[in-house]
């Protein structure tokens, strides 16, 4: 007895795989007719040294460019660094408007030959930055330096940053005001032993051994701060106070030396003179009486 067939009905697991071989070709051409694919930028950090900013990422791009965007909290993103082929972006000019505020920056990524770019492009995200809180405190620099008897001055170098008020750029002290210490590490030229003192001027007044030289550095700092707390120390300086010594006892002998060829002088005249004396009485005795 034949066997009736009719029309196969298709499996239901060749059909979901077909969809989905068919969704890859079809993502495939999208791929194929759109735009070249760009590398995202990642490792965005922040530099800032003495409210100098400059933001930083990787990788180097090689078919792509970027484009910087920068906001506060509360703003507008800003674009910065159009188009650019380099890994650093200077946001200088933005964050010293308000130092206090926290801005966040990102880093849009763009085909180096897409001109007129459509679209969301791909981008990253930076940290949270807030200037007064995390800008690095540079080295500070000592301006002057005096030592006289038992006092010895130190005057500290107040360093100018691009924070501006009223078109005047702001030194490190205005901008901390008293949130802004100094310390001064110092010690004999003799010896290693390390004192300190602390100020928040921008000037040391503190007392020493008299005769002795003093060698000296300085490191600013804000307590107050969580991290970035320290500056790096300054150059080190030491005063001259054994050269002073030398010139005063060069001095002392010059005028010993001059009293000693003075005295020698008077001496090699008087003996001189006694000596003509006395030869030119001795000629008279030996002379013959003259006889009448």
């Amino acid at each position: 007895m034949e066997t009736l067939s009719g029309p196969r009905m298709p499996c239901p697991e060749n059909t979901v795989a077909r969809m989905l071989l068919l969704g890859l070709v079809l993502l495939q051409v999208t791929g194929a007719s759109g735009t070249t694919d760009v590398v995202v930028a990642y490792n965005l950090t922040w530099k800032s040294t003495n409210f100098k900013t400059i933001l930083e990422w990787e990788p180097k791009p090689i078919n792509h460019v970027y484009t910087v965007q920068i906001s506060s909290r509360l703003g507008n993103w800003k674009s910065k660094c159009f188009y650019t082929t380099d890994t650093e972006c200077d946001l200088t000019d933005e964050i010293v408007n308000n130092v206090n505020q926290t801005y966040l920056a990102r880093v849009l990524s763009y085909p180096a030959d897409a001109t007129d770019y459509t679209g969301e492009p791909p981008f990253t995200n930076s940290p949270e930055f807030t200037p007064y809180l995390e800008t690095k405190l540079g080295r500070p620099m000592i301006q002057s330096h005096k030592q006289v008897g038992t006092k010895l001055n130190v005057t500290i170098q107040d360093a100018r940053t691009l924070v501006r008020m009223n078109g005047t750029f702001l030194t490190l002290r205005k901008v901390f005001g008293k949130d802004l210490s100094y310390t001064l590490y110092y010690w004999k030229a003799s010896s290693t032993g390390k004192k300190t003192a602390k100020t928040n001027t921008n000037e040391f007044l503190i007392d020493v051994d008299k005769g002795e030289s003093y060698c000296f550095t300085v490191q600013a700092s804000i307590p107050s701060r969580k991290t970035n707390q320290k500056s790096p120390e300054s150059p080190i300086v030491c005063t001259s106070q054994e050269k002073g010594m030398s010139r005063e006892m060069l001095l002392v002998i010059g005028i010993v030396v001059l009293v000693v060829i003075v005295l020698t002088v008077i001496l090699a005249v008087s003996l001189y003179t006694c000596r003509k004396g006395r030869r030119g009485q001795g000629g008279k005795e030996s002379s013959p009486l003259n006889v009448a």
